[in-house]
């Protein structure tokens, strides 16, 4: 049955959501991103041949995760000719999915683990710096290629095989699912931070093109930097990143005149920055503050732009911070 265009909205919906939680908790069984995505994607193919019929599920992400894992299941075992690991492998998840018979469990088990572990995969140093923020808009944030593509001005098939070329990369090199620890889990998260605040400068201020703003981009990275922010509550510094970005937002509908011309700081209207946004970055700034007090570069800058205004509230900025050069 063909899926109606109400069905198919509410399939993209769901896919919207749920995507990054599927990617995840497949990456950790088959430890291959390209392959976790492949398998992603049939899932989502058998919702579009199946919900329509059916009836979208109570619980569409246990669905999707519990299918991915079948086809999983399918592929090590066609392997296992080749592999006897794989067949072993296969059998394996066979048991796990006997033994796990709530579907919600199949999505939510050991959930923010397998998100942390690919935010460190999709940003790791082994990929160059342009290959990182491309997979990391891919995996993560759930864009397709063209939208990416769309959003750096660049053709979809430079994008298209840049991110090819990033995940036979990190198949190659037998990147481990795990979060690292000790001082490479310092070096490998100011990887991390680094991407998502290269993402959010592209939209703040763009490198090229006509508009030199790309709020879905700004959007995007704040989204990544509160999601990480909750993954490890304990480091200050995500807090900063975080801090400063949500502070550096606020401003973003005061920045722009009627005609899309700039408009220096010292020239917005104030009334016009988002104070839930101020609000919410001053909040990151005070965990910054309760965890060590320890200020690295992003929450220096963040203390920058929340310096006070003129009204002597901590809700006004005085200083413009840009990208970290």
């Amino acid at each position: 049955m063909v899926a109606t265009a109400e069905t198919r909205r509410a399939i993209e919906a769901v896919w919207r959501i749920e995507s990054v939680r599927l990617l995840a908790g497949l990456t950790r069984i088959v430890r291959d991103v390209g392959r976790a995505e492949e398998l992603a994607q049939d899932a989502l193919v058998a919702a579009l041949e199946q919900w329509p019929e059916s009836g979208i599920p109570e619980n569409p992400g246990a669905w999707l995760m519990a299918t991915a894992k079948h086809r999983a299941i399918d592929h090590f075992r066609r392997a296992a000719l080749v592999n006897l690991k794989h067949e072993e492998l296969g059998r394996d998840l066979a048991r796990r999915e006997n033994v796990v018979p709530d579907l919600a469990a199949a999505i939510d088990d050991n959930i923010g683990d397998d998100l942390l572990r690919l935010v460190f995969i999709a940003c790791h140093p082994v990929l160059s710096t342009d290959a990182r923020v491309a997979v990391t808009l891919r995996l993560l944030g759930g864009l397709t290629t063209d939208e990416i593509a769309r959003a750096y001005l660049a053709s979809e098939p430079t994008i298209a095989q840049r991110i090819v070329r990033a995940k036979r990369t990190l198949s190659e090199a037998h990147i481990p699912f795990e979060v690292p620890r000790g001082t490479e889990f310092t070096t490998r998260l100011s990887s991390v931070l680094q991407v998502i605040y290269l993402i959010f400068n592209e939209g703040y201020s763009a490198t090229a093109g006509d508009d030199w703003m790309r709020p879905a981009l700004c959007e995007e990275a704040l989204r990544l930097g509160r999601i990480l922010a909750e993954l490890v509550p304990k480091e200050p510094e995500v807090h900063g990143l975080v801090a400063l970005m949500e502070i550096q937002a606020s401003r973003s509908k005061a920045r722009m005149g009627p005609s899309g011309e700039p408009i220096l700081l010292l020239d917005q209207d104030r009334t016009r920055w988002d104070r839930l946004l101020i609000g919410r970055g001053l909040a990151a700034l005070e965990r910054v503050e309760r965890l060590d007090g320890r200020r690295g570069p992003y929450a220096i800058q963040a203390a920058i732009a929340a310096c006070r205004g003129d009204d002597g509230q901590r809700n006004g900025m005085v200083a413009d911070c840009g990208a970290v050069q």
